[in-house]
């Protein structure tokens, strides 16, 4: 197992329903990375910015920010992950989380809480399942925005444990008290790592983005506050500074038992 995880994070403002663009500047982004990275997270909708317009801007599986996110996985040997609008062999549209290795394997997530107050849910089909990944040597729960507001489906299970714990999102600045302070809970009540990553500018409908893209620990201390500028943020986490917490602090010992439904 490796001790250490480094992660980057990429909060920008994205190019209003042009993937070509967003990748573009992802790939300019990603150049100032200082050192090598496991684990490269995007926002949510990173192509196309929180659209509602999935029939226009959905892709297969196999399309072409799909093969970006495979050709940047295998460029940096690392996992890339975000979410984008997908379409489904079934012909159902997804806010899908997608988690792409360097050897070009990936697995998905698709979005369980859809955000009924913007009509995603008219839209997208919400997903069933949760995703925990291993990766490295450690244990990592990717998430997607509004699942931030549901404790109960974000939490550290003995069925599906986590080290860490990761949401993309496209979250507005309106919110953005609620964003900082149930990042910091989950992080806390799950005694694990927790990472969100947001996007900051306006996006085409005229909602504004504050960013502040978050690393947390185990604790709820503040590893990264980004801020609501347009940033590539690198940081090392210590999974041995984890599992010296949890040994001295055992809350998860006496969790509730129940199941996910």
């Amino acid at each position: 197992m490796e001790d250490t995880l480094t992660v980057t994070l990429l909060q920008v403002n994205l190019h209003w329903q042009n993937p070509a663009a967003n990748c573009a500047a992802f790939d300019a982004r990603l150049t100032h990375v200082p050192i090598a990275t496991d684990l490269i997270v995007l926002p949510e909708m990173f192509s196309t910015g929180f659209s509602m317009e999935a029939a226009a801007l959905a892709e297969p599986m196999t399309g072409p920010t799909v093969a970006w996110m495979k050709r940047t996985a295998a460029a940096f040997d690392a996992v890339v992950t975000g979410s984008l609008i997908i379409r489904s062999e079934a012909g159902h549209y997804h806010n899908r989380l997608l988690w792409v290795r360097p050897d070009g394997s990936l697995d998905y997530y698709d979005k369980r809480h859809l955000f009924t107050y913007a009509h995603e849910h008219e839209h997208y089909t919400p997903g069933t399942a949760r995703l925990v990944q291993e990766w490295r040597g450690w244990r990592i729960c990717p998430l997607v925005c509004y699942d931030l507001r549901f404790p109960v489906w974000s939490r550290n299970t003995a069925a599906q444990p986590y080290d860490l714990l990761l949401y993309v999102a496209n979250w507005p600045a309106a919110r953005r008290t609620a964003w900082n302070t149930l990042l910091r809970a989950r992080a806390i009540e799950n005694v694990a790592y927790c990472l969100g990553v947001n996007r900051v500018g306006t996006d085409g409908r005229g909602h504004d983005y504050a960013g502040d893209s978050t690393v947390l620990n185990m604790r709820g201390d503040y590893l990264v506050q980004a801020g609501d500028l347009e940033l590539c943020i690198t940081r090392t986490l210590s999974h041995a500074e984890l599992l010296a917490f949890r040994q001295q602090f055992p809350a998860l010992a006496d969790a509730d038992d129940f199941d996910l439904r």
